[in-house]
């Protein structure tokens, strides 16, 4: 009789796992980017020759989904053409995702691992795919979601090692230890979405055995608001606590504000104008520090050039900035899109000596979708700027600074099956 129940429930046991639905998938990525820069990144300076290079991104995924839990484990590999001998054998390649969530059925999740944290529009959190390697970070993500409330808590800390003593990190990851919480309530039934993030980064100074960690807080907003043909933007972020860069660190009182409003006038043209101002130094007290964008996809809003904040400054002081920028984007049929960006940069901080006027940036993006899976895409922007960048930047504004681009984009899902 015991043997009988004993063997009813393992098949009954079985036939629960059964009912669950399993999905494996594959996804793949290769791509290609040319670059011509004479003047990106850095403005060069009088006589100094353009650049021009071939870099490349190469990722397989792997997915597994199966009732409550899911996984993924991604590698890629990036360099430059030419960057590896012909018959290399010990290629760079490293993961870019491997993580594993538990879900609940009320909407609660546990996600740990190697994952990609991306916030809002990506202002301080974001994949920032525009670069090579793109942003992953080691961390354990708590959270609800449900149809209009979503809470994420965040947590990460990094080692070098499995050590025997101490705390010291000295790695490459840009922080030691970080802490956040993000909320986000999307309205069901009118076009709002309204965010909260609030994020406490410790970065440590001095060396092993006489490092200290330094806390930095930051919190604000992101709202959102499309009604009809608009499509309105707006985010405020503060900084407290102390920061540090490189041997310095900082007091913190800095903050960052954004506002856009966008316009779709036909269904294939749209004008956006939007206005950036982040907080800076202006010298007269150098203990206190600019508002940092911690880990977002730069390239997306300060110029595709990316001479603010993707890249650091030639002085030590920052005196921050003011980006009152437009674009008009077309989608001319659903094969090519055309968008044309201009941006007014200024500091936002007046500097002894200098003027606020950096410059003026035209930013021209080209895509044509060739398959499902294929886009191509071209670019080419432009830097008219001023003394005030050659000092901020370095080089010279009375040399040509331009830059352009070619991608060839490729990344199909080559397997799925459910069983």
């Amino acid at each position: 009789m015991r043997t009988r129940f004993f063997i009813a429930a393992i098949l009954l046991a079985s036939s629960a796992v059964a009912q669950e639905v399993n999905h494996l998938t594959i996804d793949a990525q290769v791509r290609s980017r040319g670059e011509y820069n004479n003047g990106a990144i850095t403005p060069r300076s009088e006589g100094e020759r353009p650049a021009l290079f071939i870099n490349e991104r190469a990722r397989v995924g792997i997915g597994y989904e199966r009732g409550a839990v899911e996984l993924k484990v991604s590698a890629q590999h990036t360099g430059v053409w030419g960057q590896e001998v012909l018959n290399e054998r010990s290629g760079r390649v490293n993961l870019n995702e491997a993580w594993a969530k538990v879900k609940a059925k009320n909407g609660l999740f546990m996600q740990a691992g190697r994952q990609i944290l991306s916030y809002d529009d990506e202002r301080l959190l974001g994949a920032s795919d525009w670069s090579v390697a793109g942003n992953s970070h080691d961390a354990l993500r708590l959270g609800y979601e449900s149809e209009e409330h979503t809470l994420h808590l965040l947590a990460s800390f990094n080692q070098m090692a499995e050590n025997d003593r101490g705390l010291y990190y000295g790695g490459p990851m840009p922080y030691k230890t970080m802490q956040g919480a993000w909320y986000h309530y999307q309205a069901r039934y009118a076009p709002v979405g309204i965010s909260a993030l609030v994020l406490n980064v410790g970065k440590e100074k001095g060396d092993e055995g006489k490092g200290k960690t330094y806390f930095m807080q930051t919190l604000g907003t992101h709202l959102t608001y499309s009604p009809s043909a608009f499509d309105i933007a707006a985010s405020f972020y503060y900084q407290m606590g102390r920061s540090v860069i490189g041997h310095y660190e900082y007091n913190t009182g800095a903050f960052m504000a954004s506002a856009s409003v966008g316009y779709t006038f036909l269904p294939a043209f749209k004008l956006t104008l939007g206005y950036d101002y982040l907080s800076g130094n202006d010298g007269r007290n150098t203990n206190e520090h600019a508002f940092t964008t911690l880990f977002g996809t730069q390239h997306k809003f300060y110029g595709a050039m990316d001479y603010f904040y993707s890249t650091p400054l030639a002085i030590q002081l920052n005196p921050g900035l003011q980006d009152a920028h437009a674009t008009i984007e077309s989608q001319m049929g659903k094969a090519v899109n055309l968008q044309l960006t201009y941006h007014y940069f200024m500091t936002a901080e007046k500097l002894k000596n200098l003027d606020t006027n950096i410059g003026h940036e035209a930013d021209l993006q080209l895509t044509f979708r060739l398959a499902k899976d294929a886009t191509l895409s071209a670019g080419y922007s432009v830097m008219m700027g001023t003394s005030t960048l050659d000092t901020m930047k370095g080089g010279s504004h009375k040399s040509w600074q331009d830059w352009a681009w070619l991608s060839l984009n490729v990344s199909p899902r080559i397997f799925s099956t459910k069983w």
